[in-house]
């Protein structure tokens, strides 16, 4: 290589650089207007330091100069490319894709530039250069000159590698420190982890250009992807992308990553892939299910019980060595409960209980009737609303349940219809649906025992017991006792169970998950927040086969993620260091 050969090396990647710059023209006014002013004025001056100063008039003092703007142009350009889609609006797929060809041109032209101004190099092309550069290097300088240099250099260094890093991070692989539990026993909080990103097709920020997708994900794959409960607009991808370089340019104390509450995002997300294309799920009893387009029938998904964890109490000591008393969501002594109520819950007898309800009934009227109180005339209604059928207010306030009945002038008939207004109903055919089977027997099951407690509140209140005595019955003790468990298995429900997804449309037709899309899971079920569940939560009906049924806080609404949000797979565990290793299925 002469320096014919580097001048027009040098000529070439100026001129790439410059039809890039032309690329990032804008007219709106917003931050974009600042992408074409950033890289032209970068390109001119590498064209001034290089072209005309080095190569043109020969001065050697800007070697380093134009060595150091080599070094920096991939990043302002790429800095650059983001400012021009930071705006209000974004560009076209064609103009991304022209640009990235040219980012691309230009920075291998860099490379190949700085590869023969490399100091151990330089001397092909030129001894002075080389004599100039040993003559004026750092450990020449003297005082508070050489203090400056140094400095200089070790701020040049940082910024390059943070750039070299992000750059490595968005298209090859990065270290990523797991946040939380949600994984457990196969993750730990602080595991860290190593993610290939090459295959799951990385895309430039802001762009959809990017590598082509080669990775093909089964389940059981452990993923990390960005978390679609937050905004995915122009925006807040600007700031995240942002945030990884101040992140990494002040060590890590600064993150500016958060949401709206000052709270540091939970994105990326790590989760296993429970569900795959072509698939329609259901979790019931913690077993998920699964069926296709080939087969209506359901099928338990063997392979998921290898890695969902229900009760943490079970796992190795190894791993429990990682946990705290937080951790366990659920003890052993609820999650006993648990599976007693489920038992309670499957063998439930549908008609029996519906002789059972009309009989309670019965026997409210005959105590209303002979209740000689003066009863009110005001509507009853409000007693039948979502608010006042929450599961647990019927259980908590059962005392004043009863009273407000037995002082309302359609106090048996509201009772009456709050017990048997399912019955009116007469398909109960689920069609294989455990989970809407599953959750109208538990809305029955409540309702028996709150009947019972209401039935038995209202004997005592008319024998002129007054609220202590009645609350120290030994029946009503007796049942508050099923309470608590139905209660608890209420709290439980939405990380034990999931119904139907995609639901099925209209006219009951399945829907399946879309191509290139994929349902993800937590192996810590009862600890992870994830694809099963909304950010937030509402009171929502056990069942709507019943006008009255009861309710419980739900923050069911499960989601698949399209591949596009997939950032790549968890390929190595490199601490702690007696973990290390491809993860596997660790904790059982």
């Amino acid at each position: 290589m002469n320096k014919d050969k580097l001048k027009v090396l040098s000529l070439a990647a100026v001129f790439s650089s410059a039809i890039f710059s032309v690329l990032c023209f804008s007219v709106s006014l917003d931050v974009s207007l600042t992408a074409l002013p950033l890289a032209l004025i970068f390109t001119g001056v590498l064209f001034w330091a290089g072209y005309s100063q080095l190569f043109g008039k020969k001065d050697l003092r800007f070697i380093s100069v134009f060595r150091t703007l080599l070094q920096y142009e991939p990043y302002v350009l790429l800095i650059a490319f983001v400012l021009r889609r930071a705006g209000n609006y974004g560009t076209f797929y064609l103009i991304d894709l022209i640009e990235v060809v040219f980012w691309c041109v230009t920075s291998v032209l860099s490379l190949w530039i700085l590869h023969y101004l490399n100091p151990k190099k330089i001397a092909r092309i030129d001894e002075n250069w080389k004599k100039f550069i040993n003559e004026n290097s750092i450990g020449t300088k003297k005082g508070i000159k050489r203090i400056v240099f140094e400095c200089l250099s070790w701020v040049d260094a940082l910024v390059q590698a943070v750039f070299m890093v992000l750059l490595l991070n968005i298209f090859i692989v990065q270290l990523y420190e797991i946040p939380s539990e949600s994984m457990v026993p196969e993750f730990l909080i602080r595991d860290r982890v190593v993610v290939f990103k090459t295959a799951s097709g990385p895309k430039f920020p802001l762009s959809e250009v990017g590598l082509p997708y080669a990775k093909k994900y089964k389940r059981g794959d452990i993923v990390v992807f960005r978390n679609p409960h937050y905004s995915n607009d122009r925006k807040s991808e600007v700031r995240t992308f942002l945030s990884q370089i101040v992140y990494m340019c002040t060590l890590t104390t600064v993150n500016l990553n958060v949401d709206e509450g000052g709270n540091p995002k939970a994105d990326p997300l790590v989760k296993r892939i429970a569900g795959v294309p072509g698939e329609q799920l259901m979790m019931q009893d913690g077993i998920l299910y699964s069926r296709t387009k080939a087969s209506d029938e359901w099928k338990v998904v063997e392979q998921d019980a290898k890695y969902a964890e229900w009760n943490l109490n079970t796992v190795k000591n190894s791993i429990k060595r990682g946990l705290t008393r937080e951790s366990y969501v659920v003890g052993q002594e609820e999650y006993d409960s648990m599976i007693e109520c489920e038992k309670q819950r499957n063998a439930f007898d549908v008609k029996l209980f519906e002789i059972e309800a009309k009989s309670i009934a019965r026997s409210f009227e005959k105590i209303f009737a002979a209740y000689s109180s003066k009863k009110q005339d005001n509507n009853l209604d409000v007693l039948f609303t979502d608010k006042y059928l929450f599961e647990n207010s019927l259980f908590a306030q059962h005392y004043f349940y009863a009273q407000a009945l037995l002082s309302n002038k359609d106090g048996a008939k509201g009772f009456e219809r709050f017990m048997t207004a399912w019955t009116e109903n007469a398909d109960f055919n689920f069609n294989g649906d455990l989970y809407s089977e599953a959750n109208f027997k538990l809305n029955l099951m409540i309702k028996k025992v709150a009947g019972k407690l209401f039935l038995r509140d209202a004997g005592l209140i008319a024998a002129g017991k007054n609220m202590e005595q009645v609350k120290s019955d030994s029946q009503i003790q007796e049942l508050l006792k099923t309470a608590t468990m139905l209660n608890s298995y209420a709290f439980l429900m939405d990380r034990r169970n999931m119904p139907v997804f995609p639901a099925n449309d209209k006219d009951g037709n399945p829907q399946y998950i879309p191509q290139n899309c994929y349902f993800m899971m937590g192996d810590n079920r009862f600890n992870s927040l994830d694809m099963r569940h909304s950010y937030d939560n509402w009171l929502a009906p056990l069942t709507n086969l019943d006008p009255v049924s009861v309710t419980y806080y739900s923050d069911i609404s499960p989601q698949y993620v399209n591949r596009s949000k997939i950032l790549g797979t968890t390929s190595y565990r490199f601490w702690p260091l007696n973990r290390r290793g491809v993860p596997g299925h660790t904790g059982k």
